[in-house]
């Protein structure tokens, strides 16, 4: 990862935790606002879980730490691997640098506030309703989703057969 990936990832995290402030700021009080009208509203959530509130109800005094410890690995992860992985591959770059700054974002919130915010919800009118999430959660998805796709563009550099099936 060169300096610009790092850069992006700090944008992201700036964006993301920016909209959060904005989001506490005017729907914490229980205000929804309605974006587009039986599609995307704006509504305040405190997730103590995980990405799109998976683990929000399970109750244990571990969770902060194991999720934060997460986190934390997963930061370290994709910066070492980063370093290492293959310059040409500007794909890869950028998907781990908006992964690195999603998961920043996230463990920002969990740190000062002990959940994370969420506050996009996108819903088809009373039918279907996708769980609350914010900007580092999409930067995480679409950051997971250029990785596939790289990995699709470089099979070369994913497998661990090596050529010939193996000894």
């Amino acid at each position: 990862m060169k300096r610009r990936h790092f850069l992006v990832a700090l944008a992201i995290l700036a964006l993301d935790q920016g909209t959060k402030w904005l989001a506490v700021r005017e729907l914490a009080g229980g205000r929804d606002l309605e974006i587009v009208p039986g599609f995307l509203r704006l509504s305040y959530v405190e997730n103590t879980g995980v990405a799109f509130g998976l683990f929000d109800g399970a109750a244990s005094p571990w969770k902060p730490w194991i999720l934060g410890g997460l986190a934390l690995a997963a930061i370290a992860t994709i910066i070492l691997y980063g370093l290492h992985a293959p310059k040409e591959r500007k794909l890869l770059h950028l998907a781990l640098a908006g992964t690195l700054g999603g998961v920043a974002g996230n463990l920002v919130d969990r740190v000062a506030r002990g959940y994370v915010v969420d506050f996009v919800e996108f819903h088809l009118r009373n039918s279907f309703h996708w769980p609350n999430f914010n900007v580092a959660d999409s930067a995480i998805t679409v950051g997971v989703a250029l990785l596939l796709v790289d990995t699709l563009r470089h099979p070369e550099h994913t497998s661990s057969v090596p050529p010939g099936g193996g000894p």
